[in-house]
């Protein structure tokens, strides 16, 4: 009986989930079980949420369900795993690779392909050399396997569990076992690009551990990406390069160079303009460039990559707002809008501005923002803004309209917007403007980062 109230709180996925990727450990004192495993259990969520840049709760909520069903490479995000401790890292940079056996799924030659295209993306980034030997012991050894496959790590069958690696040392270091439960294909978004997951897993096999950077190769989860567009993001390029430094120019072709670090936005910078402003499940967010800082209702704000939590948003957006009777939040860029349900793109997005009822002579939305009483969505475009019915999903008559003939005093166009504590905030430029949310009373002006921590 120790056991049950945690049981009934926290599902046994949670907790096989935590045990797999976060070091969630057994509790065997019975006398003291109940209440041991529970404080462990809601650190060992607050960990994978940290982990994710989900809001740390220790609490099981929607965000972080979702993350657990999604399809992920079977290395731990955090744990005592000592093969990855000290940066290990091959001591040659010329290393062999053997296949061992195929997927029934896909043609020797697409498999054959699919992994020498995997180590290939290292190679092109560091003096790393790979050959394929076809007999003896490789330093990464392939391998297709189900459920309990000669290590100490079984699969777990259709989805879950993807395939792991493991990082380079004696032995069984090196190797990358693919979970054959799991139906891989070559490029199509119908399975698991082979190519893709290889890829990640090699990652592993070089010395790499996960990333926490959504978007980047090494981050724990799949996501389909057409092979033929794949170009290794910047995090994994600065991963691996501090481990075995870049490639060479040994020779006349032309080396791609190192994509740019984009420069991290300065909150206290008094030429700061905020490309968007929005409120997300209680909290407000703010964007510029390809990132965006999160305020927490206690006041406490966090810098982060856009890409980190929406994956398939684009970087510098032009407006964004949440609608919470939908529980949707849009973000616009030039004639489209992204909607997105928490971190995941709703089905059928990105749509044209046009969804919204706008003409087409409008190019983009400078700012937008959602009054949840009236179930209105005001966007504007520059001097002028239109009300959108979100329940009846058709603008409103007699608009657009002037902002300063709604928003007294707000003469210069408007670039973002927000609603906080019930007034409504209208950026232009350095400057923020509040009004009233009903009376639309104009009340005082304040420079944009009176809401950021400076």
């Amino acid at each position: 009986e120790a056991g049950k109230p945690v049981i009934n709180v926290l599902s046994v996925s949670l907790m096989h989930y935590l045990k797999s990727f976060y070091n969630l450990t057994d509790v065997t004192d019975e006398t003291t079980a109940v209440r041991r495993e529970a404080i462990q259990l809601t650190e060992k969520m607050k960990e994978m949420q940290k982990f994710f840049g989900f809001k740390v709760t220790g609490k099981l909520d929607k965000e972080t369900m979702e993350m657990m069903k999604k399809p992920r490479c079977g290395v731990p995000d955090v744990a005592a795993y000592s093969t990855f401790e000290g940066k290990p890292k091959w001591q040659t940079n010329k290393l062999t690779y053997r296949i061992l056996n195929y997927t029934p799924d896909m043609s020797v030659a697409e498999v054959d392909t699919s992994m020498e295209k995997a180590l290939q993306v290292w190679a092109k980034v560091t003096p790393l050399k790979f050959t394929r030997i076809y007999s003896g012991t490789a330093d990464i050894m392939i391998s297709f396997g189900t459920r309990y496959h000669g290590d100490a790590y079984p699969f777990d069958g259709p989805q879950g569990t993807l395939a792991h690696a493991f990082a380079p040392s004696l032995a069984i270091g090196g190797d990358a076992h693919f979970d054959d439960d799991e139906f891989f294909t070559f490029r199509s978004s119908k399975g698991f690009v082979l190519f893709l997951v290889a890829a990640h897993e090699f990652g592993h096999s070089l010395g790499l551990s996960h990333s926490n950077v959504r978007g980047a190769l090494m981050f724990p989860t799949y996501s389909f990406t057409d092979p033929n567009h794949f170009s290794l993001p910047s995090d994994d390029i600065r991963g691996i390069q501090s481990l075995y430094g870049k490639r060479p120019n040994r020779d006349r072709t032309p080396i791609q160079p190192d994509p740019e670090v984009p420069t991290t936005p300065n909150a206290c910078d008094p030429n700061l303009i905020l490309d968007a402003v929005t409120t997300l499940r209680g909290e407000t967010m703010f964007f510029k460039d390809s990132f965006f800082w999160r305020r927490s209702p206690s006041r406490s704000v966090t810098q982060l990559p856009i890409k980190r939590f929406w994956l398939n948003a684009p970087n510098n957006i032009d407006a964004a707002y949440e609608d919470p009777v939908q529980d949707k939040l849009f973000f616009f860029k030039g004639r489209q809008v992204w909607a997105f349900n928490g971190i995941n793109l709703v089905p059928g997005y990105p749509k044209t501005l046009s969804s919204f009822g706008l003409p087409s002579s409008v190019r983009k939305v400078s700012a937008a923002v959602h009054v949840k009483s009236s179930g209105k969505t005001l966007l504007f475009i520059d001097k002028v803004y239109y009300s959108y019915d979100a329940r009846a999903k058709k603008m409103d008559r007699r608009y657009p309209q002037r902002v300063e003939s709604g928003f007294s005093e707000m003469t210069g166009a408007v670039t973002a917007a927000h609603i906080s504590n019930g007034y409504i905030y209208l950026y232009s430029g350095t400057n923020v403007y509040e009004f009233g949310l009903y009376s639309k009373k104009y009340l005082r002006e304040l420079k944009n980062n009176f809401f950021l921590p400076c």
